[in-house]
């Protein structure tokens, strides 16, 4: 009897089946400082590789007008031709060109078929003199800017014959044709100043530089040559006042040949060359961009390119980036040991945490070396697209899904920082990237669909587009630039959520998490191992549907995960499954294999379901939260039944009193809040099925001694549950099972009718 209790001990120790994980060497994967000190370390190393290793200001996304954010100088000495230099050189000299003129005798011929009217009009014979002289004033003014009266016709039509008037009106048209042909000028129409030089553009097309004269100088000129007329000063002053408005400013500028005037003079002005020195400032932070800075930019990118020893020493400093990083991953560390001490202490968490930033930053250092490729170099436009195209949301929004939010938040300004720092120190890529990440963080909260992880990072896309409009706004940029930048976003945002799909498997599979996507694709009840159990053990089935309830609801209450718990009790039991004919709630028509049975042996039946429930598992691919809760659902409880059965069918004192172990579930005991909840409904609907009543203050008496006798037994000592919660679990397990346990009313069956049959 003692070899047979010794061998069935042995066999129902936990031993470590073919593909099975060994736990003390994941227990030390886990907790040892040196996996955490060799994940900081290479944590470092590749921080600094990607953001420091090769950076170099040779693609730096640049633009014309864009507010620096950095300081660029050159690397080596150089020359280029410098279109921008040379523009302003001829600029400044098509401005010291006077324009070109054309002179417009059309005024003169207008006013010279006026005065020949108003001539004959005088000559004609004398007849009612008063009003005649003035319709003949009033006619001649109509016909142009004139301003003759009647006092000046009458002293030419009484002073005057009419042969003598013809020759003076002949002869101060001939002065004013002078005039014309040299050319009048309005000081405030032409710019002109009196004397000056004007270029003409003569009939043949010649251009003439010669002095022109003000209008004022013009009607002088009229006035003098007048007065040496041999006529009296009176008479001169009268032709005077009637020539005088026929004199108006004639220079018309004359834009074509202007233009063609100076793009023969400019062509002649060789190319400018910009000599370069090494070590001179071409671009400096805070200061905007002009032409002339981004031109010499392109120049010396181009020089670097062509000259493979002008590369020398054009890496950046890598000491200011590695204190960077250090300082950043040091930041990481505090954050991480004051505000998530679960993470601090597991090596998976913190693995997940170092793979998914070094990933993100090796995708954004990716895009940021796109711009040395030749497309990009030759279109700053599109190059000025890389920093909105980085998925800088990638790892903010996998650590949000897979640990918490506030993990995804502080991952969001890491990445964030680090971003900003690879495109060149830019406060604007750092604010948007991390507030893109905020937001699809936020969109992302307890996601349950794979369809909302790509929405969340669209809409995360959608801030970035809002925000490089605004920038761009304030920075001037051209529309076809916005336009670009923002498109970048938006697609670089449901990019990312496709990728955070694609790669959510894998990391849960590869760190032993476990999403609520993956979790309510599990609560299909198609699922084999579900329907395995409703065809073989359905009484199981029932009472995982029940214990799932009680979980779900009692998780929900304390603000653990109702979700994670639904499911680990719906997959509890079904180790069950291999001999369902030993669990009491499959047994039917009264027959019970243990009633023939070794109480040790039916002790160690029923401890193996928690076994092959592993097993089970793992041969499904669980996760690792369900497989954790089929080993500690039971944690180290006594099997009380057949361990009292053993005790009372000992034959004397004499035998060797009963081993408890043989008696006892391997455990371990319930590691976390939920493991611990499903434990106590696992107990409490299994006894509540021996009530004979079913009633509040049974139900509280037998939930009670139930959570008792476990916390007597130690078994919720390693779950992080407080007594306060405790307290709150009772009341939910009282609230559910009252609720589904309660009675219904008998229905009154009907009562034969006299003569009817039976």
């Amino acid at each position: 009897m003692a070899f047979i209790q010794r061998l069935l001990s042995f066999l129902s120790r936990p031993r470590i089946r073919r593909g099975a994980e060994p736990s003390a060497l994941l227990d030390f994967i886990e907790r040892s400082r040196i996996i955490t000190a060799f994940i900081f370390i290479t944590t470092v190393a590749a921080i600094v590789f990607v953001s420091s290793a090769g950076i170099t200001t040779d693609h730096l996304p640049v633009l014309p007008n864009q507010i620096a954010t950095t300081r660029i100088v050159a690397q080596a000495s150089f020359s280029y031709e410098s279109a921008e230099k040379t523009r302003l050189a001829r600029a400044q000299i098509a401005e010291r060109l006077p324009p070109i003129y054309r002179l417009d005798l059309e005024p003169l011929h207008r006013f010279r078929a006026a005065l020949e009217e108003l001539a004959d009009a005088l000559a004609a014979p004398k007849s009612n003199q008063s009003a005649t002289l003035e319709s003949l004033a009033d006619d001649f003014n109509a016909r142009g800017p004139y301003r003759v009266n009647a006092d000046d016709l009458r002293i030419l039509r009484d002073s005057l014959s009419p042969e003598v008037r013809a020759d003076v009106f002949a002869a101060g048209l001939d002065i004013m044709d002078e005039v014309y042909r040299e050319g009048i000028h309005d000081n405030g129409y032409s710019g002109l100043e009196a004397g000056a030089v004007s270029r003409i553009l003569r009939a043949d097309g010649a251009v003439a530089s010669r002095p022109v004269q003000s209008l004022e100088d013009a009607l002088t000129y009229l006035r003098v040559n007048l007065a040496a007329e041999n006529i009296s000063r009176e008479i001169s002053l009268a032709v005077f006042r009637v020539l005088r408005h026929g004199l108006r400013p004639n220079l018309v500028f004359d834009r074509e040949a202007t233009q063609a005037s100076v793009a023969r003079v400019t062509q002649t002005v060789p190319p400018v060359v910009a000599n370069v020195l090494r070590g001179q400032p071409i671009i400096e932070p805070g200061t905007r961009v002009t032409a002339e800075q981004f031109e010499m930019l392109t120049a010396h990118r181009r020089f670097l390119r062509e000259d493979a020893g002008g590369r020398q020493g054009e890496d950046l400093q890598l000491f200011g980036r590695i204190l960077l990083v250090l300082a950043m991953v040091l930041a990481s560390v505090f954050y991480v040991r004051l505000e998530d001490r679960e993470t601090f202490q597991s090596n998976s968490r913190l693995g997940l945490l170092a793979l998914v930033v070094i990933l993100n930053l090796a995708l954004v250092r990716a895009v940021y070396s796109l711009g040395a490729t030749d497309f990009f170099v030759h279109d700053s436009t599109w190059a000025s697209v890389l920093p909105y195209v980085a998925p800088s949301a990638l790892a903010p929004l996998i650590v949000a899904i897979l640990i918490d939010a506030g993990s995804g938040i502080f991952m969001a300004l890491l990445i964030s920082i680090f971003t900003g720092v690879i495109y060149g120190n830019r406060l604007d890529v750092i604010v948007i990237t991390f507030l893109a990440s905020l937001v699809a963080i936020f969109a992302g909260r307890d996601v349950r669909q794979r369809s909302r992880v790509v929405r969340a990072a669209g809409y995360g896309g959608l801030t970035v587009a809002a925000f490089a409009l605004l920038v761009g706004l304030a920075d001037q940029a051209p529309a076809a630039i916005l336009l670009r930048q923002m498109g970048a976003g938006i697609i670089s945002g449901i990019v990312t959520g496709v990728v955070v799909v694609g790669l959510l498997p894998v990391l849960e599979a590869l760190f032993k998490r476990t999403t609520d996507i993956t979790l309510l694709e599990l609560t299909d009840y198609n699922h084999p191992l579900l329907r395995r159990m409703q065809l073989v053990a359905p009484g199981t089935y029932h009472h995982s549907l029940i214990v799932a309830q009680l979980a779900e609801n009692a998780c929900n209450a304390i603000g653990a995960n109702p979700l994670l718990a639904r499911v680990c009790a719906l997959f509890h039991d079904i180790g069950k499954t291999h001999k369902p004919g030993y669990f009491i709630e499959n047994q039917r028509d009264g027959i019970n294999p243990h009633d023939a049975s070794n109480p040790s042996l039916s002790a160690l039946v029923l401890k193996s379901h928690v076994k092959e429930g592993v097993d089970l598992a793992r041969q499904h691919r669980l996760p690792r939260a369900v497989i954790d809760v089929i080993q500690q659902h039971h944690g180290t409880s006594l099997i009380s039944y057949f361990y009292h059965r053993a005790r009372q069918s000992a034959p004397d004192p004499a035998t060797p009193a009963v081993e408890e172990t043989t008696y006892r579930y391997d455990g371990p005991r319930p590691q976390f809040r939920e493991s611990a909840v499903i434990s106590l409904a696992d107990g409490i609907e299994a006894a509540s099925r021996t009530l004979r009543k079913i009633t509040p203050h049974h139900l509280d008496d037998l939930i009670a001694g139930i959570i008792r006798d476990r916390l007597a037994d130690g078994q919720l000592d390693e779950a992080p549950l407080t007594m306060g919660e405790i307290a709150t679990l009772k009341r939910s397990f009282a609230h559910t099972l009252i609720n589904m346990l309660h009675a219904r009313v008998d229905y009154p069956t009907a009562e034969p009718k006299p003569g009817a049959g039976p």
